[in-house]
């Protein structure tokens, strides 16, 4: 399991969204997470090939790749509200992550690997992993919870 605490400075939530049309908040905080997500990743070694893969059964988060081992992660975002932090200081995202969502991944994956719609690494290793990302009211990271081989 790897965890990160940044020591402060948290950074802004970009998105882009259509002209004249609202983003849904809690998609907006799932993409900034996802993204968070990569760059841990990225930081351990792993390139990213795929993020938001959808497949007639679902999506899958993000799929990376360090040259060994492929990875489809699920990634769980929680945001803090302003002033929450003093009560409950860590929303531990990964305990929302349900048995149904671990087995919908695996199946997602195979159909993943099953298509021919992209090339597919040469992987001696497949991971399943989960990522948990606590953000700041303004997309900010204040934790992410890593658990290589969750399921």
């Amino acid at each position: 399991m790897h965890t990160e605490r940044p020591p402060g400075a948290p950074g802004s939530a970009g998105s882009a969204r259509e002209p004249g049309r609202r983003a849904d908040p809690r998609r907006r905080v799932g993409r900034r997470g996802e993204q968070l997500a990569a760059e841990h990743l990225r930081r351990l070694g792993f390139s990213t090939l795929s993020r938001n893969v959808r497949t007639r059964h679902g999506e899958i988060d993000l799929i990376s790749f360090d040259g060994h081992t492929l990875v489809f992660a699920e990634v769980k975002t929680r945001r803090v509200p302003p002033g929450a932090s003093a009560r409950r200081p860590d929303p531990q995202p990964l305990l929302w992550l349900r048995p149904s969502q671990r087995w919908r991944l695996r199946r997602l994956a195979v159909a993943w690997l099953s298509s021919e719609d992209h090339l597919r690494p040469s992987a001696r290793a497949i991971r399943f992993d989960a990522i948990g990302v606590t953000v700041d009211a303004a997309g900010g990271l204040l934790g992410i919870d890593h658990v290589e081989g969750a399921f």
